[in-house]
């Protein structure tokens, strides 16, 4: 229940938001101003403000009253509406007036030469894509179809294009570009970013270690994110290990979602992680699929997936890991060969395919001859194993020179 606040009260309340606002773009002070826009921020100041509109109802004549708020006042009153709307919860309405006032904000920034109001112009960028989604809730849950997000979208192409120039402003076009591939990631439009990749990669306006170091993280983390779906390991490699060497330290939960994307790369290129690091960032769901990595346990890697399908589908790592069995029929031919090598080392390089196919049956994995030697013919040919058939024989015989090729930071051959 909202606490009750006087007439005069409001009024004072109202009227020292409105000086504040007006006195920081009077003296270019982008710190204030961007505390007076967050929306969504459970700051004091703002919640006693939403309580002060709700007893004055007449913000706008006082606005249009004083030259000093007047000037500002497309900005200012659907602000003001935007925040009481979302303190009464209607999340639409508030979504919708802080658009309008998002809008003429942009509108003025392109007036001002220096590149103070900046952080102002962030926030007014993460509230958008904030508001529009909590909008998008509320429209889905009366069975309206939510479409507020896509707007949210178009907006940030709006700043981007602002802050694409030459000049101070563009050093904040990479945090905009994040919060554009939030909100492209969040709709499923992820072919929505090439176009402002190809702007941030190619466009000679743009000095890639020019931008801060977080919005730098931030892109290498979402682009990284796109390379495993295109499954560009190498690629992916690049991007995610630079966002985690250059991600703060303390941010464990960032760390985290660095490395759920990053360990399915290389995991792939057959680089392994060591349970100490899966232990500390709670990210246990790859323990088995390392375990059957190093033992060849097929059994085990389809029962990893098996268990954790869901998580990895939502992460789009699963046809990652479920790739993986090809490194695991590996392993496995190579423990044999150990094996054989161990009883008798002149004739270890020639596996006959009934013992893996033993093997296979040890690990509660039917499969007859033909199947494993397709298997087989399958990772010679993606150089996972040096060797030929024998087919009158049923025998792989392995070369005698390196016959298990180490992928050393390489992908597996398509």
């Amino acid at each position: 229940m909202a606490a009750y606040v006087s007439m005069g009260e409001a009024h004072r309340r109202i009227t020292d938001y409105l000086n504040r606002f007006a006195d920081a773009v009077s003296y270019q002070d982008g710190k204030t101003l961007s505390r007076l826009v967050s929306v969504s921020s459970d700051s004091a100041v703002l919640v006693s403000l939403a309580e002060a509109l709700n007893t004055f109802q007449d913000a706008n004549r006082l606005m249009r009253q004083t030259e000093k708020y007047s000037q500002y006042v497309d900005i200012l009153l659907p602000m003001l509406r935007a925040l009481q709307s979302y303190r009464l919860r209607n999340l639409v309405e508030s979504y919708l007036a802080f658009e309008k006032a998002s809008n003429a904000f942009l509108q003025e920034f392109r007036n001002w030469e220096l590149a103070w109001a900046l952080e102002a112009l962030y926030v007014i960028a993460y509230e958008i894509r904030i508001l529009a989604e909590k909008a998008d809730i509320e429209l889905a849950s009366i069975g309206k179809t939510p479409e507020k997000l896509k707007g949210a979208g178009s907006f940030l192409m709006k700043v981007f294009g602002v802050l694409a120039g030459k000049g101070p402003k563009r050093v904040g076009a990479l945090y905009v570009t994040c919060q554009l591939f939030k909100v492209y990631f969040k709709l499923g439009t992820v072919h929505l970013c090439r176009s402002v990749i190809r702007s941030i990669e190619t466009a000679r306006i743009f000095d890639f270690e020019e931008f801060p170091v977080r919005d730098k993280v931030t892109y290498m983390y979402y682009t990284g994110r796109l390379e495993v779906y295109n499954e560009n390991f190498p690629a992916a490699d690049h991007k995610l290990s630079y966002a985690l060497t250059h991600c703060n330290a303390q941010k464990e939960a960032n760390i985290r979602m660095i490395l759920k994307y990053l360990i399915p790369v290389k995991l792939s290129i057959g680089i392994l992680p060591k349970q100490l690091l899966l232990e500390k960032f709670n990210l246990n769901e790859y323990s088995d699929v390392v375990v059957a990595l190093k033992r060849g346990d097929l059994r085990l890697l389809r029962h990893a997936l098996q268990e954790h399908e869901d998580r990895f589908l939502r992460s789009g790592v699963y046809l990652v890991l479920e790739k993986l069995e090809l490194q695991v029929y590996q392993r496995l031919v190579k423990k044999i060969y150990i094996m054989q090598k161990q009883k008798d080392p002149s004739k270890a390089h020639q596996i006959k395919l009934d013992v893996i196919v033993k093997a296979l049956k040890w690990l509660e994995i039917d499969m007859d001859v033909d199947e494993v030697e397709c298997i087989m013919s399958i990772l010679i040919y993606r150089n996972l194993m040096k060797g030929y058939f024998a087919h009158k024989s049923k025998v792989v015989v392995l070369s005698k020179q390196d016959p298990f090729p180490k992928l050393n930071g390489k992908p597996v051959n398509s």
